[in-house]
This record gives C-alpha cells, sequence and structure tokens, in this order.
C-alpha cells in the first residue's frame, strides 16, 4: 500500500499534496513537541491553538492517501485538500496574529497578555505563586528575529499553497470528474 501511495505521488497532484503535507505537518508537531519537552520551553494558549489546524490536516491528507489508493472521487478528494488550504491559512493569520503580539504592535488575549490580577488570601495567594503563567506577548525562542509563531505563519502559509496546488493541478479539477486515475 505504500509503495502504491508512492507510486501515485509522482503520478498525481493530490497524492504528492498529501504526502507532503503529512510529512511536513508531522516534522512541524514534532518539532513544537521538542520545544516543549526537550527544551523546556512550555507553549502558550495562542501556541497551543496554532497546532490545532496540524491536528486537523494531518490525519485528513492520510485520508486522501487512502481515498487516492481506493479510488475514491476527484471531487472528495478537492475538497478535502481545499479543506486542509483554509485550516492553514486560517493558521497562518493565527500565527501572524501571535507575532504581532509578540512584537506588541497589538494586544493579546487577556488570558495570556494581560496584566495578572493582584489577589489577596492566603491560598489563593500560594497558589498563584507556585502557578507558571506562560504569557502570549513574550517569545519563548526566536531565529534571525522570528519566533515559532513567525515559522508557524510560514509553514501553514507553505502548507496551504500546497494544498491549493493539489487541488488545481489535478487533471480534471476544473470538470468535475469522478475518477482520481485517468
Amino acid at each position: 500500500m505504500i509503495a502504491r501511495i508512492l507510486t501515485d505521488a509522482r503520478a498525481q497532484p493530490v497524492t504528492s499534496a498529501a504526502v507532503a503535507i503529512a510529512v511536513i505537518g508531522i516534522a512541524t508537531v514534532l518539532g513544537a513537541y521538542f520545544f516543549q519537552y526537550a527544551l523546556g520551553l512550555p507553549p502558550c494558549p495562542l501556541c497551543l491553538e496554532q497546532r490545532v489546524a496540524y491536528y486537523i490536516s494531518i490525519p485528513l491528507a492520510a485520508m486522501i492517501m487512502l481515498g487516492v489508493s481506493v479510488g475514491a472521487s476527484r471531487k472528495v478528494l478537492i475538497l478535502a485538500l481545499l479543506a486542509i488550504a483554509a485550516a492553514m491559512l486560517w493558521n497562518a493569520g493565527l500565527g501572524v496574529y501571535h507575532s504581532g503580539v509578540e512584537w506588541r504592535w497589538w494586544q493579546g488575549p487577556q488570558d495570556c497578555s494581560g496584566a495578572i490580577p493582584n489577589f489577596s488570601g492566603g491560598s489563593l495567594l500560594e497558589q498563584m505563586q507556585k502557578t507558571r503563567v506562560i504569557r502570549c506577548d513574550e517569545a519563548a525562542w526566536r531565529f534571525l528575529g522570528l519566533s515559532l509563531a513567525g515559522y508557524n505563519a510560514l509553514i501553514s502559509l507553505a502548507l496551504a499553497a500546497i494544498a491549493g496546488w493539489g487541488a488545481l493541478a489535478t487533471p480534471g479539477a476544473h470538470q468535475g470528474s469522478s475518477s482520481v486515475s485517468q
């Protein structure tokens, strides 16, 4: 089955796009986990929200590959690629928003960028002192001036472009044919 998928990937844009999305998406999520667990950089709420598009797109890309191998309708495969493109475009926007919050170009969400309220009281104060607040407006890591949110925006744009290419470059994509293979 894997050999057939790889053979189809060379011949069909749908398969090529699905394979690229799955591989790049998995590498991106594994990279996020590496920064979180190996380097000890816990994600903020916006970082966690940016992972959702990958959690949707990777299984969808796998289902596209499975669909190609069983002869699924071209329309269904193209719609799945367009769904991935939409999810990744949304995620790219979220990455740009998060980057802007980190650069303090605009205000971020209050749950991770606002001031921490000053509560008085013994047990609540002790709990707050033990809790580590991960702020959305502080980049935990930068490389070449971009934070992880900035790289996420670039990767998401690339995956959206790959998904769009796979949907538009498919033979017969504009004619609405019902078979992937020709």
